[in-house]
């Protein structure tokens, strides 16, 4: 014969989970993968990664125009305003760029001739690295 305490253990261990959905069948995830030939692989697989950093693109579109606003800059990378105030930070520690205060707003110069940070590629310089991303205009940038 089960205790009380016996019971009740066994009560909530079947209790049913609802915290997720359960996962659609393999057949239909295959069919709409392939029902979509025009998306690009990382979107098909689930995850989304680029090659360039979130602090490349910031230094990319500070380049294209250094005096956008720090809201502008995290709407054009598609990351928080408080994230590019941290990236900026850094490029300002690592003498990347300087900050200059015009009025209320600021205006960055990138400093070109500083080598990249990385040691696979501190032979090469920032405006390198610029020139092979190079926004030219707003057309551009999505």
């Amino acid at each position: 014969m089960k205790t009380t305490r016996e019971k009740a253990l066994i009560a909530v261990r079947r209790r049913p989970r609802t915290a997720l959905p359960p996962d659609p069948p393999q057949s239909k995830l295959r069919s709409s993968a392939l029902s979509q030939p025009d998306s690009p692989p990382a979107e098909s697989s689930g995850t989304h990664w680029t090659f360039l950093t979130n602090h490349s693109h910031v230094l990319a579109i500070l380049s294209w125009n250094p005096s956008l606003v720090l809201r502008e800059v995290a709407l054009l990378v598609g990351i928080t305003e408080r994230a590019v105030q941290r990236i900026i930070a850094d490029l300002e520690a690592g003498g990347i760029i300087e900050r200059e205060k015009i009025g209320r707003q600021n205006s960055y110069r990138i400093r070109v001739d500083q080598p990249m940070r990385h040691p696979i590629e501190a032979h090469r310089t920032v405006g390198e690295l610029l020139a092979v991303i190079k926004i030219a205009d707003s057309t551009q940038i999505p």
